[in-house]
């Protein structure tokens, strides 16, 4: 009896025990938020509201203070269990902000700022439009001019939307590759089927019943009557050959082909493009997936209208899906792995690009030409399924918001400008016939199906792609240079003769010294190439072998030739461009040689605005563990007196910095955002926005 008592005491402490380890654990978590909140309070924002969150290991609290007399906005404070950091994410923020804040929740009282902790790491977010990683918290002042973008009324709806569209197209993707098998041969097969049904179903929603109409077995249907999830369930085999039959004739629709600058023509799909899904399981899925999305409710709790659909969700949140589907999807070997940028890297570019022009030309977001078109363009010449532009679009969207003031804010996709600017202001191409319809895909759910992007070719020379078009280009081109063994001497014979022709477009720039030599003289022309030539030791340029000239040397040189004088390029190089003594002449070909007196740099066709340094692994999905650097540059303005010719302006100081890692670590052939590494960019770009 008494071993009984001793062993029943033994375990009652045990369990005592671990409750008080539990109390103690669960109060040190806690004490993690209050700690914080008390280094809030130093920096006078001393206003709380604790939130309830039912989650173990959470906390949460909404943080202002007063500014001359003024609330400033509101800080999301969240506390999240250690070991949970993957959900420390500017998207994690933000729906966490918009899952717990009260229904009755004022607009500008909705948090503009987020803190996230777990104890170890601090991470900061902007989660307005677009929501972005910080690197730090504004301070009381600065958050007090803070300008008020209006979410979208909705945005509350769109973020639920948002993760159950996520988990359901996660779910479809294993369901076509695991249970309901079809006729397609990889998971890239998926995405593209995915893609066309998100085509479908944007054409549904933007276009009048007249224009639905298609024809099958001798009659004339409605897109809206067959592309449903009760009748495919209904009407089975049959009614998957109708929507393949609606796919295959609407994808010929005219406000499906876009004309380039040179007059030539191209649809979204081209004749060989088909629906391949067969089985009416998978349809039924999908159809529920989208069009299933019930009741659209405001931000404060009321209802919009009772039967929601795609064009409801907030733009900027159903172009994530996608690109997060994208992205965490394709198969990186052989696959769509080497054209998808890390999020990361657009984001950083992007926001670098927009802040500049917002401080120095924000008249040119608003202008128009001579036609009365948008005078903005952005281009992405080697675009993948152009998330750069995706990117672009969102903070376009929050530019014009600040541009054209509060009371235009909330309806910045209806404006006129912004609809024109869709048509007209955003141009990619791609070599990949694939990658330029997934672009144009993404594009049209953004509400921008008439976007010019195209397959091309090669970017470099595609006469579809103007001289002088562009006011601001991001881009991540190929780079490298092919490798022949000996038995590989007929494939290299081939590549030599075709890269020759690429580079003698690029000599423009260049005259022969005589016919029967080959001998150039060089003289920089606003709209000119001339890197398919390089100096040798006394200045005489002479033409470079097809083998030896990497690819990323002629992307600089051709996107400096697309742009707009003034217009600015962010390019993703590899770091031998940069450093490398053979790459001396690119460098000067860029800035211009240096006087030596003054200091100064003369002859080149653009000014250095930034080096940025990227990790070795940043495009490990895709690969290849080169260094590379993100490059920016501004294309030097015109003379007034000769537009055909440079103005000499000064070079000014180059902003370096070096990004060790960009806040995931890659495991297991995927982006892992919960090891806590930080993303360096955000400091970066802070610091580069502060003038640092």
């Amino acid at each position: 009896m008494a071993k009984a008592t001793k062993k029943t005491a033994a375990k009652t402490a045990e369990k005592t025990a671990e409750k008080t380890a539990e109390k103690t654990t669960i109060a040190s978590e806690s004490s993690v938020l209050t700690g914080y909140l008390a280094k809030l309070k130093v920096q006078k924002f001393d206003q709380v509201v604790r939130l309830e969150l039912q989650a173990e290991g959470e906390a949460a609290a909404v943080v202002w203070g007063l500014h001359q007399g003024t609330m400033t906005k509101r800080i999301f404070v969240w506390q999240i269990p250690a070991g949970d950091w993957s959900r420390a994410s500017a998207d994690g923020a933000q729906g966490k902000a918009l899952e717990v804040m009260p229904a009755d929740t004022p607009e500008e009282h909705y948090p503009q700022f987020a803190v996230v902790l777990d104890g170890e790491r601090t991470a900061f977010f902007d989660i307005s439009y677009p929501a972005r990683e910080i690197d730090r918290l504004p301070t009381l002042e600065e958050i007090a001019q803070y300008q008020q973008i209006n979410a979208d009324p909705t945005y509350k709806w769109s973020m639920r939307m948002y993760d159950r569209l996520m988990r359901g197209f996660d779910a479809f993707h294993e369901q076509v590759y695991q249970n309901v098998k079809d006729r397609v041969s990889s998971k890239n097969d998926i995405i593209l089927e995915v893609a066309k049904i998100l085509f479908l179903e944007s054409f549904r929603l933007r276009h009048k019943a007249k224009d639905l109409q298609f024809e099958y077995g001798g009659k004339r249907l409605q897109l809206d009557q067959v592309f449903r999830a009760e009748y495919v369930k209904l009407h089975q085999k049959e009614a998957v050959s109708q929507i393949q039959a609606a796919f295959d004739q609407l994808k010929k629709h005219p406000d499906l082909v876009v004309t380039m600058d040179d007059g030539t023509q191209q649809a979204i799909f081209d004749e060989q493009t088909h629906l391949l899904l067969a089985q009416p399981k998978n349809y039924q899925t999908l159809l529920e997936l989208i069009q299933d999305l019930g009741a659209v409710t405001y931000n404060n709790g009321g209802v919009k209208e009772e039967k929601g659909t795609l064009a409801d969700i907030a733009g900027d949140v159903l172009g994530r899906v996608f690109d997060v589907f994208l992205r965490g999807k394709f198969e990186s070997k052989g696959g769509m792995g080497v054209y998808l940028t890390p999020a990361p890297v657009k984001q950083a570019m992007l926001e670098i690009a927009f802040h500049d022009i917002m401080v120095e030309t924000p008249e040119l977001l608003s202008a128009r030409d001579d036609r009365n078109l948008p005078l903005f363009r952005f281009c992405d010449p080697s675009c993948g399924s152009y998330g750069f532009g995706v990117v672009a679009m969102g903070y376009l969207e929050r530019s014009l918001m600040e541009l054209l003031g509060k009371e235009t804010a909330p309806d910045v996709r209806r404006d006129n400008l912004f609809l024109e600017m869709c048509e007209h202001s955003f141009v990619g191409a791609d070599a990949a016939p694939t990658m330029a319809m997934l672009a144009r895909v993404n594009m049209a759910i953004l509400g921008a199906p008439k976007a010019q992007i195209y397959h091309t070719d090669d970017s470099l020379i595609s006469p579809q792609l103007q001289p002088g078009s562009f006011d601001l280009i991001c881009t991540n081109p190929p780079f490298g240079t092919p490798k022949f063994s000996k038995s590989q001497e007929e494939s290299k014979r081939k590549y030599e003769e075709a890269k020759e022709q690429i580079l003698e477009y690029f000599r423009s720039d260049l005259t022969p010294r005589s016919p029967n030599r080959d001998a150039y003289d060089y003289e920089p022309t606003v709209k000119g190439l001339a890197m398919g030539a390089k100096p040798d030791g006394k200045g005489i340029w002479k033409a470079v072998k097809p083998t030896s000239i990497d690819p990323a040397v002629l992307f600089i040189d051709r996107c400096l030739q697309l742009l707009k004088p003034g217009g600015r390029l962010l390019i993703v190089v590899p770091d031998g461009v940069l450093c490398n003594s053979g790459d001396r002449y690119v460098r000067e070909y860029i800035m211009g040689k240096k006087d030596e007196t003054t200091g100064q740099f003369h002859g080149g066709k653009a000014i250095v605005k930034a080096v940025i340094s990227l990790p070795s692994d940043t495009f490990k999905l895709s690969g290849t563990g080169a260094k590379t650097s993100i490059l920016y540059l501004q294309k030097r303005k015109a003379r007034g007196d000769d537009p055909v010719r440079f103005l000499d302006e000064p070079q000014g100081a180059v902003f370096m910095a070096v990004a060790d890692t960009l806040g995931y670590v890659v495991k297991n052939n995927v982006e892992d955002y919960s090891a806590g590494v930080p993303n360096d960019l955000a400091a970066i770009v802070g610091a580069y926005k502060r003038g640092e």
